[in-house]
């Protein structure tokens, strides 16, 4: 019911399950009451979302996104997090409070971007390719964001170089020789059985999870460089798309088991500030990436669109708060600030597209792109 309305409202699906868990869950209606069983079943979600995000990520490609994007993907992060930190810093939350939300400030939604976008926008159009590229190189800087909150805050330089310097090259290079010397044998043998490709692709997303776990990684990680080992695999858009509704399954479960944990009794503490926030960061970031994409000569029309397009916050900005307050790095108030800032942008964001850019759930005939 609250997904139907959500797609009447032209709406974001994950926008239904975060309120759907806020409503039902301990700090709404009661009807779930414990919500750790859930959020321990999702983590596998964010792992398949890792996994995928991986497989997207073709060496070739990323090296020209690379040239393409990463001066706006970089200089606009450092932008978005100032901004982030200065709110925060104004509002009186410590330093590592105020550096946590200022970093989940930095990316927009690569759900809410390409859901927006139409099919042939984003494969034969140039905000197609400027808009991918700019989300790859920020799932990138939210990787090493997501490493940094999880090593030991006493020892964050050393751990992080640690795990820069050694951990993480040696199972780069693991997942490199097992996926040529192996896995590509067993791809090639057997690419006719799909279950047995969708079986295997599994078995190494999350043997892979795991495994970066024991060395003192994480499973996120484990499974980017899972996603990445085999994105040169002629059928990685196969396990792709195979493996897609599994994801979305524990996506669910994952979002709702966020809106359960969002204690409403904090809403009248932190709405005003997040409607500050949100509605600085809906104006600014339009703003910052049409001025970025003009330095590099792109059309005005074009920076304007793809600036709107990227102008919220992203659900790496709702795992960096769930991870955060887990380690114990920010209050529940803070990260209540981080969900309801995200989860007011996507909403905004969603209805400035849906009633001025071309997109499949446009209102106007005109507008609607498939």
């Amino acid at each position: 019911m609250v997904a139907t309305f959500a797609l009447f409202t032209r709406q974001p699906l994950l926008i239904a399950y975060i309120v759907l868990g806020a409503l039902i869950g301990p700090y709404g209606f009661e009807l779930v009451v414990n919500v750790t069983v859930l959020a321990e079943i999702s983590h596998v979600g964010i792992i398949f979302l890792l996994f995928l995000i991986g497989l997207d990520m073709q060496p070739s490609s990323m090296l020209s996104v690379a040239k393409q994007a990463s001066v706006v993907a970089v200089v606009s992060s450092l932008i978005f997090s100032a901004t982030g930190f200065s709110v925060a810093y104004y509002i009186g939350y410590g330093w590592v409070e105020c550096l946590i939300i200022g970093a989940a400030m930095m990316f927009s939604s690569t759900i809410v971007g390409i859901k927006l976008l139409p099919t042939t926008a984003l494969h034969h159009k140039r905000s197609g390719e400027f808009m991918v590229g700019i989300l790859l190189l920020q799932d990138l800087i939210a990787i090493m964001v997501l490493l940094a909150l999880m090593s030991d805050p006493e020892h964050l330089l050393t751990s992080f170089a640690s795990t820069l310097l050694i951990a993480l090259p040696a199972f780069s290079l693991f997942a490199y020789l097992f996926v040529k010397y192996v896995l590509f044998y067993l791809i090639n043998r057997f690419d006719r059985f799909h279950e047995y490709i969708f079986l295997l692709a599994l078995g190494w997303c999350l043997g892979m999870a795991r495994l970066s776990e024991m060395i003192g990684l994480s499973s996120e990680i484990g499974a980017f460089i899972a996603g990445i080992s085999l994105a040169t695999s002629p059928i990685s858009q196969f396990i792709a798309i195979s493996l897609k509704p599994l994801r979305d399954f524990f996506l669910i479960l994952f979002f709702f088991a966020l809106g359960a944990r969002f204690d409403l009794s904090l809403l009248q503490d932190i709405l005003i500030p997040a409607c500050v926030l949100a509605g600085i960061l809906l104006v600014l970031k339009p703003v910052v990436f049409h001025f970025l994409m003009l330095a590099f000569k792109e059309e005005d029309t074009l920076s304007w669109d793809v600036g709107f397009r990227l102008g919220q916050t992203s659900e790496f900005s709702l795992l960096i708060a769930y991870l955060a307050f887990s380690s114990f790095l920010i209050s529940k108030e803070a990260s209540h600030l981080i969900q309801a800032t995200t989860i007011i942008t996507f909403v905004v964001s969603s209805y400035i597209v849906v009633f001025n850019f071309p997109s499949p759930i446009a209102i106007s005939d005109k507008l609607r792109r498939d």
